[in-house]
């Protein structure tokens, strides 16, 4: 039994036997990749390469196949223990890009005693062997899937600690604070009240301030991550399809002057200044006796509900009708954008507005007018700066234990300063740290790990 040197989990040595894949994607290409990790990959190295080359010295050889065949010629690497990425003795054969080739050298380095590894299994021996945490772990598969260049530099700071340091920041004062409680309800027979000193409390509130900043910041990061949910809704007309076109560039959506031609939702990615975007181009809600456009609004109706952000488009030459008003009271308590279209049509220069709705622009989707404000609209609706430094990617998982954390210190803050009760400050304080421990992998289960690795590429 070995340890893991963060959370100090027993981890079966069974787990540690040498694994290989391709690490390469599928396909054709110059070249492709056959990684080891484990105890034999020195052994395969001399059976395959006919040696163990010097650490980190990159060496052109002959790939033996065994019975006197050769499969290619290529290069060996070998990283010895513990100064790899897995914390294991790793080696690589680059070989020729070919799926045959790859799958023939893959077939003999199983052969000779490697197994296959499991999605993920190269990043969850480094994370077990002390490598790097959990977020950084993490923090691997979304560079390698970052949709954005803003997304990939997210990601990378995330890799780099940038993440996993805030949070192992404020878990240290968690711990502080805790540990001055719980002296308090140890020694209860000192003269002096220590919860009664008003730097507990302001350290409690200090405290929740850093994981609300902290739940900002990984918020704006899900969305950098996972895209802006955007649905484009309104009556039909209305020039859903048109916006949706200019804002993509393209002629993705079918426009017409005839009302009701969006049957189902269009949806599409596009790339804001480094933030992805997915817009979804929605029938016209409406009441309709047609069965198809009925299931058309159904759908319209549940893209809308689903989404981080509405733009609700209403004909400014029609004015707002009792069916607009009769939407945007159902999507009371969703974040709508109100978008005045078509002002190119309209006589008067005056824009009407609508008293119940707080965000609205005006334009022409015809002619592109006026587009500019609903971009800056979307980044300002993150947060989203191009040059904002701090922002690291983050996943539902972590928003979850953050907000989590979040309760159990707002509650500890309340019980030291309203109820001077160290008892249920000390386990508030204890969940608190729990919670923020699952980020970087102090506090993991088999079932979260199993989870989170599983949806890496094989190889990685």
């Amino acid at each position: 039994m070995v340890y893991h040197s963060q959370t100090g989990e027993g981890i079966d040595e069974g787990d540690f036997d040498t694994i290989a894949a391709i690490s390469t994607p599928a396909g054709f290409g110059g070249i492709g990749v056959v990684r080891l990790s484990g105890p034999g990959s020195q052994a395969i190295a001399k059976a395959v390469a006919g040696f163990v080359p010097e650490p980190r010295q990159a060496c052109y050889r002959r790939f033996d196949g065994g019975g006197n065949t050769v499969i290619d010629h290529g290069i060996v690497l070998y990283f010895p223990a513990p100064g790899s990425y897995t914390g294991e003795d790793v080696l690589e054969f680059q070989c020729h890009g070919g799926p045959v080739v790859l799958n023939l050298l893959l077939a003999r380095v199983l052969d000779l005693g490697a197994r296959t590894a499991e999605p993920g299994e190269f990043t969850r021996r480094a994370f077990l062997n002390g490598k790097m945490d959990l977020a950084q772990a993490e923090a691997v598969a979304d560079l390698i899937n970052s949709s954005t260049e803003a997304a990939a530099q997210c990601a990378l700071r995330s890799l780099s600690g940038h993440f996993s340091d805030r949070v192992n920041a404020i878990m240290g004062e968690l711990k502080n604070l805790r540990m001055f409680v719980e002296a308090a309800i140890d020694f209860p027979e000192e003269e002096i009240d220590f919860l009664d000193n008003d730097e507990i409390v302001s350290s409690a509130a200090a405290i929740h301030s850093q994981l609300l900043q902290l739940l900002e910041n990984a918020s704006r990061g899900r969305v950098l991550r996972e895209g802006l949910e955007v649905a484009i809704s309104g009556l039909p007309n209305a020039g859903k399809s048109s916006l949706l076109n200019q804002l993509a560039g393209l002629e993705r959506s079918i426009v017409t002057p005839q009302a009701g031609t969006t049957r189902d939702t269009v949806d599409l990615m596009i790339d804001l200044d480094g933030l992805a975007i997915r817009l979804t181009d929605t029938a016209g809600l409406r009441e309709s006796s047609d069965l198809v456009e009925q299931q058309g609004i159904e759908r319209a109706w549940a893209a809308a509900n689903a989404a981080d952000l509405v733009l609700y488009l209403i004909d400014v030459t029609g004015g707002v009708s009792e069916t607009d008003r009769r939407n945007l009271a159902q999507l009371q308590g969703t974040n709508v954008l109100v978008v005045w279209n078509k002002i190119d049509l309209q006589e008067s220069l005056e824009i009407p507005t609508l008293q119940e709705v707080s965000d609205q622009v005006s334009i022409s989707a015809k002619y592109a007018t006026g587009l500019d404000s609903i971009r800056e609209f979307l980044k300002r609706f993150v947060g989203f700066a191009v040059t904002d430094e701090g922002l690291f990617l983050a996943r539902r998982r972590h928003l979850d234990a953050i907000q989590n954390a979040l309760g159990y210190v707002n509650q500890a803050h309340v019980a030291l300063d309203k109820h001077r009760s160290g008892e249920l400050a000390a386990q508030d304080l204890r969940d608190a740290m729990d919670e923020l421990g699952k980020l970087v992998g102090a506090v993991s289960a088999d079932e979260l790990l199993g989870e989170i690795f599983a949806n890496f590429c094989i190889g990685k």
